[in-house]
C-alpha cells in the first residue's frame, strides 16, 4: 500500500513539473509590424511575429511590465520597478541598458506613444491628491519634464492613427476622443 501511495505521489509530482514547463504566464503583450514583446518572469521578452524562440530584452534586477512598441517598432517603452519605485524606461529592440525617463516617487505605468514617436504616454496619480486618480502624461524620449494631458482622469487609451470627426468605430465599438491628436477617452 505504501509503495502505491509513494508511486502515485511521485507520478503526480512529475506530471505537475511537466505541465509547469509550458509558459503560460505571459503578460502585457504588444505587437508591432515585425515583433511581439511581452513580460514574463519580471523581464521583457521579444519574439518575431511569425514565431520562433523568444529572447530576453531586459535582465536587470527588478520587475519590468507594460511594454509598448514605438510607432516605428524599434524602441520599447515600459514600466520598470528598480530601486523600489515604478518609473518609465525605454530600450531599443536590439537590447541594451534601459534609459530612465521619469523620476517621480509615485508609480508611472507605460500606456503607449504619441503618433510621432517622440514621446511616451504614461498613467500616473502624481497630482491626484488627496484622492489618487490617475491621468495621462507624456514625456519626451530625449528627457525633460512630463507634460500632463488634458483629461482629468485616465488609465487606458491610445492615440488614433488619424482624426476623423469626433466619433469613430474601433473594433466594432464607438469611441469618443478629443484633443488635437485624437486620443481615445472613452468607449461608448
Amino acid at each position: 500500500m505504501k509503495t502505491r501511495v509513494l508511486f502515485a505521489l511521485l507520478l503526480s509530482t512529475l506530471l505537475c513539473t511537466a505541465l509547469a514547463a509550458d509558459t503560460r504566464l505571459l503578460r502585457h503583450p504588444d505587437v508591432s509590424a515585425e515583433n511581439i514583446v511581452f513580460a514574463y518572469g519580471g523581464d521583457l521578452w521579444i519574439v518575431a511575429r511569425e514565431g520562433g524562440d523568444a529572447r530576453r530584452l531586459t535582465s536587470f534586477q527588478g520587475v519590468e511590465s507594460y511594454p509598448k512598441f514605438s510607432p516605428d517598432g524599434r524602441t520599447v517603452a515600459f514600466s520598470g520597478q528598480y530601486d523600489g519605485n515604478t518609473d518609465i524606461y525605454v530600450v531599443p529592440i536590439d537590447g541594451g541598458e534601459p534609459q530612465r525617463l521619469t523620476w517621480h516617487p509615485g508609480a508611472d505605468t507605460a500606456r503607449g506613444w504619441t503618433n510621432d514617436g517622440k514621446s511616451v504616454v504614461f498613467a500616473s496619480a502624481r497630482t491626484g491628491a488627496p484622492v489618487p486618480y490617475s491621468k495621462f502624461w507624456t514625456i519626451s524620449v530625449d528627457g525633460g519634464f512630463p507634460e500632463p494631458m488634458p483629461m482629468p482622469r485616465a488609465w487606458r487609451g491610445k492615440f488614433s492613427p488619424k482624426r476623423i470627426g469626433r466619433i469613430k468605430q474601433v473594433f466594432g465599438r464607438r469611441v469618443k476622443y478629443s484633443g488635437s491628436e485624437g486620443l481615445v477617452t472613452s468607449l461608448l
